[in-house]
């Protein structure tokens, strides 16, 4: 039996060799390029070059917003992870339809996203407990939806911060803000409402999909939770079993 093809959207630096990893940003450009590659070498130091050294070549450089460049039922599960929250909330009808439309019939569509019912339930009880540094919770809430530099440019010198924003825009421009806020009711309900069926709450160790704990994208190399404090949902595409 043939491994399964399982898509990883979205994927940033967070990429596995049991899945073909699609995204559109710079580290896939640099990597898909030779030319990019030297760049990268000369350009890139500390947590973002550890980042693009362990990056999987099993690469697919390609825009989302242009659709899933993969047949139609050709997949068996469909991955991403802290991706869905940066595309607007009129769209995610047609990006759900899109990934109805490469899986195979009982396919896997597993998403991970910020959970919006657990940064409410911290600020809550900041909130009535008079903790301190309260607005740190204020932060974890809204400011990757009002950011306006991109996180890791504002981290850098400020030659390079001042090269970053007028080569590569500013956050929004990148993608990097949050255009919507997800919990386990409305992640449900969307599901629900483009056709997937089953839609059920996981956790980052557990999953429909065969051996998801080797694949590692929801995992450390240490085994600890990659993205903790996520929300884990997975549903189906009507039809039989994708994996037997």
């Amino acid at each position: 039996m043939s491994a399964p093809i399982i898509l990883n959207l979205g994927c940033g630096t967070k990429t596995s060799p049991y899945t073909v990893n699609i995204d559109f940003s710079i580290y896939q450009r640099l990597r898909k390029s030779s030319i990019g590659r030297a760049v990268a070498v000369a350009a890139i130091r500390g947590e973002r070059r550890a980042k693009y050294d362990a990056m999987d070549d099993n690469l697919m450089v390609h825009d989302l917003r242009k659709g899933i460049p993969m047949p139609a039922r050709s997949v068996d599960a469909v991955y991403h992870s802290h991706t869905q929250e940066h595309i607007d909330r009129a769209d995610i009808p047609a990006f759900f339809a899109e990934v109805m439309r490469v899986l195979r019939p009982g396919g896997i569509h597993r998403v991970v996203v910020p959970d919006l019912e657990l940064l409410v339930r911290d600020y809550l009880k900041s909130l009535e407990s008079g903790q301190h540094e309260h607005d740190r919770t204020v932060y974890n809430l809204l400011e990757q939806s009002v950011r306006r530099e991109a996180f890791g440019t504002s981290r850098q010198g400020m030659l390079r911060r001042r090269v970053e924003n007028v080569l590569l825009g500013d956050a929004r421009r990148r993608g990097e803000t949050h255009q919507w806020m997800w919990d386990r009711r409305n992640l449900a309900e969307a599901l629900d409402e483009a056709g997937f069926i089953g839609a059920k709450q996981r956790d980052a160790y557990a999953s429909a999909i065969p051996n998801w704990q080797a694949i590692g994208l929801d995992l450390n190399p240490d085994g600890s939770v990659y993205r903790p404090r996520s929300l884990f949902m997975e549903a189906r595409a009507p039809g039989a079993r994708a994996f037997q």
